[in-house]
């Protein structure tokens, strides 16, 4: 069946995902982005071409009302973890603030004597805070570790709060460490290529030790559409691409994709023993930084959701994109 849908954060990276696989699908798209600095200006003109797309360019705070649709894909959010630490205003207006905005447009919505909307709102899997053993289950408690992650945490229990008093439909979804084309520089996969390029060293903090789990956008965008699809509501789904490694063991990958067949640097990978810190700067030490991040998604899978992406397929892929598609 055609849905109409908003998507908050149109011109993000992950809201761009679902963007275009909601437009591939025929569903009559509503797309919001107030164009912060990682926004994807450009990706407006491909996104245009679809006749089912329509564009408002706003912040969700300043949204003042909502035409009839189906669901609200909320994937509008300040994310980066060291900017939160630096100065978390704008973490607090986007993802607190912007979510108190968007349950009360649809409380209000009630009034109009239409089908209420489902809030579909991306949540991470940095709410739960680390796990050094096992995966995190969307029954266990949150303990969110940095200014990020807390806003985050914030916004799920302002989901649950206004759906228990008002009745609010909703799913939250909490995907964990999205990779793919199009990601702004300030991420951990475009930046080391964007350092690479530029000759200099990659920053990486804690030596690099913290383990991320690894999810595709698009495997993230699909899983949307089997949310949907399903017609599950009131329930919330982790969402996990199934690979994880050191952040020192990506960047090692990176390194030798980005240098190819240069047989000096394959002499030293992967340990770069005495010379890794030709390509490294680890002075960089991160307050709040959780160890590892392991989610177990079998809630989501059971809906006949998988991850199909592999990370050592894709990751080439990205290199060879950033290298031709960067403005040093």
């Amino acid at each position: 069946m055609i849905k109409t849908v908003y998507i908050t954060g149109c011109l993000g990276f992950i809201g761009s995902y679902v963007t275009r696989t909601c437009l591939e699908k025929g569903w009559y798209v509503k797309g919001v982005d107030k164009m912060t600095y990682a926004s994807n200006i450009d990706l407006l003109e491909e996104f245009k071409l679809y006749p089912n797309f329509s564009f408002i360019k706003c912040d969700i705070n300043d949204l003042e009302f909502l035409y009839e649709c189906d669901y609200i894909i909320n994937t509008a959010a300040e994310t980066h973890v060291g900017n939160s630490i630096v100065k978390s205003d704008d973490f607090v207006h986007s993802n607190i603030n912007g979510v108190h905005h968007l349950l009360e447009l649809l409380r209000n919505y009630r009034g109009e004597g239409k089908n209420i909307p489902i809030l579909l709102h991306f949540s991470t899997d940095e709410v739960y805070g680390d796990v050094t053993e096992g995966e995190h289950l969307e029954t266990d408690i949150l303990k969110p570790s940095n200014p990020y992650s807390a806003t985050k945490a914030a916004a799920d229990q302002l989901i649950l709060a206004w759906a228990r008093t008002y009745d609010l439909p909703f799913i939250i979804v909490r995907p964990t460490n999205n990779y793919g084309v199009g990601q702004y520089t300030e991420k951990l996969i475009p930046k080391a290529i964007k350092y690479l390029g530029l000759g200099k060293k990659i920053p990486l903090h804690n030596d690099g030790t913290p383990i991320r789990n690894w999810l595709h956008a698009q495997d993230t965008a699909d899983a949307v559409i089997t949310l949907v699809e399903s017609k599950v509501k009131n329930e919330i789904y982790n969402i996990a691409g199934g690979f994880e490694q050191t952040n020192l063991d990506t960047t090692n990958k990176i390194i030798t994709l980005y240098h190819g067949e240069d047989e000096e640097l394959k002499a030293t990978f992967p340990y770069f023993d005495e010379d890794k810190n030709q390509f490294y700067d680890f002075s960089y030490s991160r307050r709040g930084q959780d160890v590892r991040y392991a989610l177990n998604d079998n809630k989501l899978r059971n809906l006949g959701w998988s991850s199909r992406k592999v990370f050592d397929n894709e990751l080439p892929k990205i290199v060879e994109y950033y290298k031709e598609n960067f403005i040093w």
